[in-house]
């Protein structure tokens, strides 16, 4: 259902049948392999509802909520603006809707969206992680998401800060295609510091939600977002993972929705690592360049493509980069390690934090970034 061209009868059909608090999602998939059509749900007696989904749900349906008038005025709208990138309605069924989706255990039955709804048809990989990742961790994602977005993959994660964020950014930096899978309503950004990048994806990808307009950030909300996220992509990416992230959770069900799982290594003292190093011990595949991930994919024309590197080629070796290694490192360590003054450390990590090849960290630590 696009703006131009909108049922409001329909749209107001879908909003009923979504947002009765009695009927869930099962519920609804129930009633519309039941009857066909949400307008077909409605116009059935209650005594053919309780049939399929039992008597609560059945005479939930018979009358609209307190909010549905407001709510339905205020899709419509939304959907009518012309200003800024498209919006659409995609239902179950609609020729836009995406393929990827219906092979999943629980496809959302509607999906909002603003920006270029034709890249849910197209080839996708997830990128996730965590949202306070290392710089090494940022920059990864970053990478890893511009070259798979050269070689013509939609770059696909939810617009949280850290992985996420990086991620989105790498692909839109290289003009790739990326695509937000968020856990509100399209009308509120969260978090708010994304407003910036959520108007670049909106502009030059696509931003999704299965949530009605006004829908705040709820907790609940993310980890049933995953199953899209997961559902979209030929295989999910974890970039870096504690070992209670969320991230795992979208590596879960891209496993049981029979997707593949890669991993990026890290540090066996990272807890921003662990996750991962769970994921490639259950059988992800680890992966230390975006080509490990084409070659798994059998990505088309992968060996007439030359493969750029996916991190910065090594910089010219320096004492105290050597010095480092490649786990983060406080100050006093250094002078340990190198016998150089903290003072003259100081200089020289902040012409290597100015260069780029080393990052500052929280409590005077300091971290390389790719292989610098």
């Amino acid at each position: 259902m696009r703006a131009v061209d909108c049922d409001a009868d329909e749209i107001a059909a879908w909003l009923r049948l979504l947002e009765t608090p009695q009927v869930g999602r099962e519920s609804a998939r129930r009633l519309l392999a039941a009857f066909g059509s949400p307008q077909a749900v409605l116009a059935a007696s209650e005594a053919r509802r309780k049939e399929v989904v039992g008597s609560v749900a059945a005479h939930a349906l018979s009358q609209a909520g307190d909010g549905h008038d407001a709510l339905l005025a205020l899709t419509l709208a939304w959907l009518a603006q012309t200003d800024g990138p498209p919006r659409h309605l995609v239902a179950l069924g609609d020729p836009d809707y995406p393929a990827a989706l219906l092979e999943t255990a629980d496809p959302p039955l509607l999906l909002y969206a603003i920006g270029s709804v034709e890249l849910l048809r197209g080839e996708s990989l997830a990128i996730v992680g965590s949202r306070n990742p290392t710089p090494q961790g940022r920059e990864n994602a970053q990478a890893f998401a511009a070259e798979l977005g050269r070689a013509g993959l939609t770059i696909v994660s939810g617009l949280a800060l850290g992985i996420d964020g990086a991620a989105h950014a790498g692909a839109l930096d290289t003009a790739a295609s990326t695509i937000a899978v968020v856990g509100t309503g399209l009308d509120r950004v969260y978090p708010k510091r994304h407003l910036a990048l959520a108007r670049r994806i909106a502009d030059n990808g696509l931003i999704v939600s299965e949530y009605s307009l006004g829908t705040p950030p709820l907790a609940p909300n993310f980890p049933l977002r995953d199953r899209i996220i997961a559902g979209l992509s030929r295989g999910t990416l974890v970039v870096e993972a504690a070992l209670q992230s969320g991230s795992l959770i979208t590596a879960r069900l891209a496993v049981e929705g029979g997707r593949e799982v890669f991993a990026i290594p890290g540090s066996i003292h990272a807890p921003q690592s662990k996750g991962c190093h769970a994921l490639i011990k259950q059988g992800a595949k680890l992966v230390e360049s975006a080509r490990d991930i084409l070659e798994e994919l059998s990505w088309p024309g992968l060996e007439e493509t030359p493969t750029a590197p996916t991190q910065r080629e090594p910089a010219a070796a320096h004492p105290i980069v050597e010095a480092m290694g490649y786990e983060p490192i406080s100050l006093d360590e250094l002078v340990r390690r190198t016998g150089w003054s903290a003072a003259e450390l100081n200089v020289r990590l902040l012409e290597l934090e100015l260069g780029g090849v080393v990052a500052r960290l929280p409590g005077q630590c300091f971290q390389r970034i790719g292989q610098g």
